[in-house]
């Protein structure tokens, strides 16, 4: 949009109902109702970040709009620095946000008949605590530093523990496998959060989305988004 073109008003109207387009296609909820999209997705964190400013924007738009005397007046003009703020945040929201680009995507995997000595190598060099471990094509699941430790300490005679003939399968059998769920590199970071949202609401933690192609078990992982990667998510839009 050329800005020089339109007053600050109409910038802000404009702004707000990209922002309220944005919210209905992305939040699911009862109510197309701006504040109940808001509301209903303050689990997002580009939502959450924003939800102060949003439900204030709405009673700011409500007194421009509701309060018309004519086609193209308004009572008032809000200040460029609110104007060129909800334009940002407009412009966020309307981005991709792909959940690749908050994934780690350095993704170090394994199969079942890997020593867990190479296990042990990567967590020293990569300093990762989850990896994905495959039959073949097809992702099992995820095998945790946390697991192997705990395997580690039920088997240690005095200080020492032979590791020269284990194998990934022989620790992943008796892991408890976390819940992991996949979704394709399309997949924005609201998909990802209505992943964590979904987990959540059955009291399930699950472990990490792991991105793929087509988001198949069958497919190399091309990223890993686990909880901590969405709470660390800057959305200032400075």
């Amino acid at each position: 949009m050329n800005t020089t073109t339109y007053s600050l008003s109409e910038r802000y109207e404009v702004a707000f109902n990209q922002i309220h387009d944005a919210l209905k296609k992305q939040v699911k909820s009862r109510s197309d109702r701006f504040t109940s999209l808001v509301h209903s997705g303050r689990h997002h964190k580009i939502i959450s970040t924003y939800q102060d400013e949003l439900f204030q924007y709405a009673k700011l738009r409500n007194a421009l709009v509701h309060e018309k005397t004519e086609l193209g007046y308004y009572i008032a003009e809000p200040h460029p620095e609110v104007v060129e703020r909800i334009e940002k945040i407009a412009r966020v929201l309307h981005s991709p946000n792909y959940a690749l680009t908050i994934a780690t995507k350095e993704v170090i995997f394994f199969h079942l008949e890997d020593r867990i000595e190479d296990v042990i190598s990567a967590i020293k060099a990569c300093n990762y605590s989850q990896y994905p471990v495959y039959e073949g094509n097809r992702c099992l699941g995820l095998l945790t530093a946390k697991s192997i430790v705990k395997w580690l300490a039920e088997r240690m005679m005095g200080s020492i523990v032979d590791l020269s003939d284990v194998k990934i399968q022989d620790v992943f059998e008796v892991e408890k496998r976390p819940p992991l769920t996949f979704e394709a590199k399309t997949s924005t970071i609201f998909d990802v959060e209505e992943c964590f949202e979904h987990y959540h609401q059955r009291k399930l933690d699950l472990e990490a989305v792991i991105i793929t192609e087509n988001g198949r078990d069958d497919e190399t992982p091309l990223g890993i988004v686990t909880a901590w990667d969405l709470i660390e998510i800057d959305y200032t839009a400075d």
